[in-house]
């Protein structure tokens, strides 16, 4: 068993132009006054992290560190969430994506695509140089549109679609073997990676990759009405991450699973604040815990009602109070005996 780390936080949906979030600095004192102990840092934004810089210096890695440790901080794990997503996206999404990439390569997807893969490539580099083993990141999607497909599916079509995604990712994974990282896709509606059968479909096609693992984040499968609970038993070994974010489920005659294209507010599923959905943090602490999960406990905050400001206050808190601190030994050890091999036979009426 193990006790989790943390608490620790994502900053992708914190940064912004004002101060204390633009800039790496100001948004770790702010974190740190919280009770964070770690930050988790989209690698897309440069308002606090530059990629490149970090995919080829060690020195600006160690700068960085330096950065947060003196606000009391670490990395937690670096993020990858935009850059995957571009590895394959189909052409449908094209258009939405492209914001995803620098403007010079909008509308050219074969370009883009390189782009991707070559900001994979950085930061596997990066996450090394700072002694990281895990990164966060989406597999890309060539296949959802078709996931509940009318007309149905033409035979051999997710074979197909999945050869080519293992086949786009299994460069970088490679790379990521070589450096000693592993890749933490995060489990997510829009995503071919969104649920067990489909990791496992992705396992199969890249001859089950060491070093392809899961960023565990239970709101997604609350919105999915999946049993995150017992995916934490299928999924153990592999679970390298873990998202800290509520949400909740209450379908109505009118919309479902679906969400009749609903803003977010007014879903039948939607994300809340820590504390405020569905979520049954304590047994996935204690799962985690149990199984021996080595990682961080990481708040990310999407909630369509409270603020981020007010999210960010209590999901410190809330981590902090949800972290199990393991015991080292049995509740019953007091009653124990040392027994040698001839009293055990006696037991045994041997």
């Amino acid at each position: 068993m193990k006790t989790i780390k943390g608490p620790g936080i994502f900053l992708a949906q914190f940064c912004g132009d004002d101060k204390p979030f633009n800039n790496l600095n100001d948004i770790a004192k702010w974190a740190s006054n919280l009770g964070y102990k770690a930050v988790q840092i989209p690698t897309w934004d440069k308002r606090i992290f530059d990629l490149e810089k970090a995919g080829s210096s060690k020195n600006y890695c160690d700068e960085i560190k330096g950065i947060l440790n003196e606000q009391g901080l670490e990395i937690s794990e670096l993020s990858t969430h935009l850059q995957g997503q571009l590895v394959a996206s189909h052409p449908a999404y094209d258009l939405m994506f492209d914001v995803f990439a620098p403007e010079n390569l909008h509308g050219n997807v074969k370009d883009r695509t390189k782009w991707a893969v070559d900001q994979m490539m950085n930061a596997i580099n990066a996450s090394n140089h700072l002694g990281i083993e895990p990164i966060a990141s989406f597999s890309g999607s060539l296949l959802f549109h078709t996931f509940y497909p009318w007309p149905q599916r033409p035979a051999g079509l997710v074979d197909e679609g999945f050869k080519e995604l293992a086949k786009r990712w299994k460069p970088i994974l490679d790379h990521a073997d070589s450096m000693g990282v592993d890749i933490c896709y995060e489990i997510h509606p829009g995503e071919d990676l969104h649920d067990g059968v489909t990791f496992e479909k992705f396992l199969e096609e890249t001859n089950n990759h060491r070093r392809a693992k899961i960023l565990y984040d239970p709101s997604h499968f609350v919105l999915q009405q999946l049993d995150y609970l017992q995916f934490i038993d299928f999924y153990k070994d592999h679970i390298k991450m873990f998202h800290v974010k509520d949400a909740e489920f209450n379908p109505t005659g009118k919309a479902g699973v679906y969400g009749g294209y609903l803003d977010w507010k007014d879903r039948p599923g939607r994300f809340r604040s820590l504390g405020d959905g569905q979520v049954d943090f304590k047994s996935i602490f204690s799962k985690l815990s149990q199984y021996g999960f080595n990682g961080w406990a990481v708040l990310e905050w999407e909630c369509c009602i409270k603020s981020p400001e007010q999210g960010a206050r209590e999901g410190s808190k809330f981590i902090s109070d949800h972290i199990i601190e393991v015991t080292e030994k049995s509740f019953d050890d007091f009653a124990g005996a040392d027994i040698d091999k001839e009293q055990i036979k006696k037991i045994l009426g041997l």
